[in-house]
């Protein structure tokens, strides 16, 4: 009943558009949409069958794992860390019980254990029948229907962050499609947040199946009507986070974000990204070596307090410790195997947190060879550094 009275309310937000799919953007977004069309949002899920050299690894060598063919995928999901396998049955699809590591270049077993993600109660321990609809698909998608289990288009098309778009077309004007560059900070973030985070709907169950994706969320509306991301407690370790709230897994962007000072103070994830593609990692608008000075160069206001940059890290200039993301983004969060993504708290983890609540640091991240006390003491000489704040 909520999401059928908050669905009611989005009719003055999108008046009577109606989703049309990606490429009905083209027309009048030839350079965007080209951009958009090469990115890993625009290739997510792929059907082999019309991209048969979607599939990463060589199917034709035998792994124990891998029990099924090439015949048998529907679709591939991802490329970048790693590469699931979904198999269509009827009208649903599943996911295949073997992933490929891109990194590692080896097969690890796929299946989310009982007692991991909230939702496993709600299903049986079988791969077969956790169908990626209620799972996965909304976020996978544009206008996924829980009803027809139907999509405009799979993958993360133009109307995923701006919302409907045939009014657009018929008529084009800023005043009949949402732009996240004119929304506020929070709205604009909420369209990464969206899916870029663990936690469940606040109405998880519609017609006896459990959803992990914000059902009827559309960007422009407020994300908390339809998602709560993923409880807490401080000083525990979960299947999600470190003791210290910092997320413990992939695809939680969202929720170490949302405690970060730089939310707070109205950065919005389009600050520092472009989805509809650039040159750099992670389609930051620069490469992340010069794109923190933007906002944060020596003796700025807001921080670094040094005259140079190598006086605040103590790392000589072009190498990996003197770039802010290396302390204050460092990776930690487990995306599969021991292939991590970086933290989005923008908080720097001191050494000896990992003695007391065993979380990473991003001191001994890279100085591997080193322990904790090593780190502190050498931090402990460094004029610009509190040693309170060290503890």
């Amino acid at each position: 009943m909520r999401i059928l009275l908050v669905l009611c309310g989005a009719i003055g937000l999108y008046g009577q558009s109606q989703y049309v799919g990606s490429t009905e953007c083209k027309t009048c977004h030839p350079a965007t949409y080209q951009r958009w069309s090469k990115t890993r949002m625009a290739n997510v899920v792929v059907d082999p069958k019309v991209h048969p050299e979607a599939i990463i690894p060589d199917l034709s060598k035998k792994d124990p794992l891998v029990t099924f063919t090439k015949d048998d995928i529907a679709f591939t999901y991802g490329s970048k860390w790693k590469q699931r396998y979904f198999i269509k049955v009827g009208d649903d699809y599943f996911p295949l019980g073997a992933q490929w590591d891109v990194t590692n270049k080896v097969w690890r077993a796929y299946f989310t254990r009982e007692g991991t993600d909230w939702w496993t109660k709600f299903y049986p321990a079988d791969n077969m029948k956790r169908p990626t609809g209620p799972l996965c698909d909304g976020c996978h998608s544009v206008n996924y229907n829980i009803e027809t289990k139907t999509v405009t288009e799979w993958n993360v098309g133009c109307e995923k962050c701006h919302g409907p778009g045939s009014e657009h077309v018929k008529q084009p004007s800023r005043a009949n499609i949402v732009n996240p560059a004119r929304l506020n900070s929070l709205e604009a973030s909420d369209a990464c947040i969206q899916c870029h985070s663990q936690g469940k709907p606040v109405t998880p169950q519609i017609n006896g199946k459990y959803y992990d994706w914000p059902v009827g969320f559309q960007v422009g509306m407020k994300l908390r009507d339809f998602w709560e991301l993923e409880d807490h407690k401080l000083g525990e370790t979960t299947f999600t986070h470190f003791p210290d709230g910092t997320a413990h897994k992939n695809r939680m962007q969202g929720n170490d974000f949302v405690q970060s000072v730089m939310y707070t103070h109205g950065i919005a994830c389009f600050s520092c990204h472009d989805v509809h593609g650039t040159e750099n990692n992670a389609d930051l608008l620069k490469p992340a070596s010069v794109l923190c000075l933007n906002c944060h160069g020596p003796n700025s206001p807001n921080g670094p307090r040094a005259a140079t940059i190598e006086q605040h890290t103590h790392h000589k200039s072009g190498s990996s410790g003197n770039e802010c993301v290396s302390c204050h983004m460092p990776k930690i969060e487990q995306t599969i195997a021991d292939v991590n993504v970086r933290s989005h708290t923008f908080k720097f983890i001191p050494p000896l947190a990992t003695e007391t609540l065993k979380i990473p640091n991003a001191c001994n991240t890279c100085h591997a060879d080193k322990n904790t006390k090593w780190a502190y003491d050498a931090m402990k000489d460094w004029s610009n550094v509190s040693v309170w704040r060290m503890q």
